[in-house]
């Protein structure tokens, strides 16, 4: 187990977070409870989470069987996209907080801002009504273009500490990424393997070959030498270790070049477009 794991990274003013986290999309609730179990026993102590998961039941199983105190875990969830307006995202910050069977959440997030919709603005109001009665350590968004971004710092004065965006080897974010760091927010990537997809790239597996790692440990590591924060998923014991097990080496500035020539950003997104995503769930 790496030292190295356990460093935290600035989130905003007012915590640190795990740059390495574990994510919990599209795994079963019954699931969940030993995958996010080994991923503590691993190591990791960022574990995301989503209402859209329909999983926090089985996360919150997870953190009361866990030999690792709350106090050491920092835990995100979403908002369903139907938790809209001021009283809509503090009741979904609460209907959380039960599920996850905790007192507060480390970070909340927008899960999306279904634009046709038109209420991310008060749904951010409520998140950050939410913060100031304690509910919620930090808040931030998700899936957010640089247009959302600015409308809800123009209108509420306050800056989201984090973003998190589709963001992988074929769908880099190069004009986000500096975008959020001029404005203090943090990129944390979602989908960090692509879906999966990234994984048969045979750039990716040259340099895994060639390291003696797997593709997913390249693209890992990819990931942390550009500053983001990542949180890769997987239910299988051997998968989740070696998701792990990428603080032994480094990347060179030539294999980083090499990675960076594979971004695709008009077909490389595999997940739904923020901008057109309007879905209430």
């Amino acid at each position: 187990m790496a030292a190295e794991a356990f460093e935290r990274i600035a989130l905003g003013e007012r915590t640190s977070i795990p740059q390495l986290g574990f994510g919990v999309w599209q795994i079963d609730n019954d699931e969940v409870p030993k995958a996010v179990g080994h991923a503590l026993d691993v190591g990791y102590r960022l574990i995301d989470t989503a209402q859209g998961y329909d999983n926090e039941e089985g996360v919150a199983r997870a953190l009361r069987e866990a030999a690792v105190d709350r106090s050491e875990i920092f835990l995100t969830s979403k908002l369903r996209t139907k938790a809209m307006g001021v009283e809509g995202a503090i009741a979904g910050v609460r209907q959380s907080l039960g599920a996850l069977g905790v007192d507060y959440l480390d970070l909340m997030l927008i899960h999306w801002p279904t634009p046709a919709h038109d209420k991310y603005v008060e749904t951010w109001r409520g998140l950050i009504e939410a913060r100031e009665q304690g509910l919620v350590r930090d808040i931030g968004v998700s899936n957010f273009t640089r247009e959302q971004l600015e409308r809800i710092i123009g209108e509420t004065g306050i800056v989201p500490v984090l973003n998190q965006i589709e963001t992988h080897p074929h769908f880099q974010q190069k004009q986000m990424l500096p975008y959020l760091a001029s404005k203090g927010i943090r990129h944390q990537a979602y989908s960090p393997l692509g879906s999966g997809e990234v994984l048969d790239d045979p750039i990716i597996g040259e340099l895994a070959a060639a390291r003696d790692k797997s593709p997913a440990q390249i693209i890992l590591r990819w990931h942390l030498q550009r500053g983001s924060i990542v949180i890769p998923k997987s239910v299988t014991p051997e998968r989740i270790e070696e998701n792990f097990d990428i603080f032994g080496f480094t990347l060179s500035d030539a294999e980083m070049g090499r990675i960076s020539g594979l971004d695709d950003p008009e077909n490389g997104r595999t997940g739904s477009d923020p901008e057109t995503f309007n879905d209430l769930y």
